[in-house]
C-alpha cells in the first residue's frame, strides 16, 4: 500500500511500516497544502492512506466522499507512539478505502 505521512507524523514510524511504500508530505513537497488539498492530491496520486496527527480532521473536511483511509495518531510525541507501534501498524495493515481510525496514544 502506499500511505503518505502528514506533517507531524514521526518519520521513525516509517521503519514499523516496512511492508508498505511511505512518503512524506515534506518529501513530495505538498507541506504547503491545507487539508482538503492535500487529501484530493493524496488520492489523485494514489496513496492508500493517510497517517496524520490533526484530530480536527474529521470536523473540518466531509470525508464520507473520500476514498482515501485515514489513520489519526493522538500526539506527535515519538516516544509515545513508539510504545503503540503495534497497534499503529495494524491500524494502516488493515486500513480499507474510506475508513477513519483514531489511535489513542496516553
Amino acid at each position: 500500500m502506499r500511505v503518505l505521512f502528514d506533517q507531524g507524523t514521526p518519520v521513525p514510524l516509517r521503519k514499523y511500516l516496512a511492508a508498505h511504500q511511505v512518503t512524506t508530505t515534506f518529501e513530495l513537497g505538498w507541506n504547503y497544502l491545507k487539508n482538503g488539498e492535500l487529501l484530493q492530491k493524496s488520492e489523485e496520486s494514489g496513496f492508500s492512506v493517510l497517517v496524520t496527527t490533526d484530530q480536527n480532521l474529521r470536523y473540518q473536511q466531509n470525508l464520507s466522499s473520500r476514498n482515501i483511509a485515514i489513520v489519526v495518531l493522538t500526539t506527535t510525541s515519538w516516544p509515545r507512539i513508539e510504545r503503540e507501534v503495534e497497534r499503529v501498524t495494524r491500524a494502516v495493515d488493515s486500513a480499507e478505502p474510506s475508513s477513519y481510525v483514531e489511535i489513542l496514544i496516553p
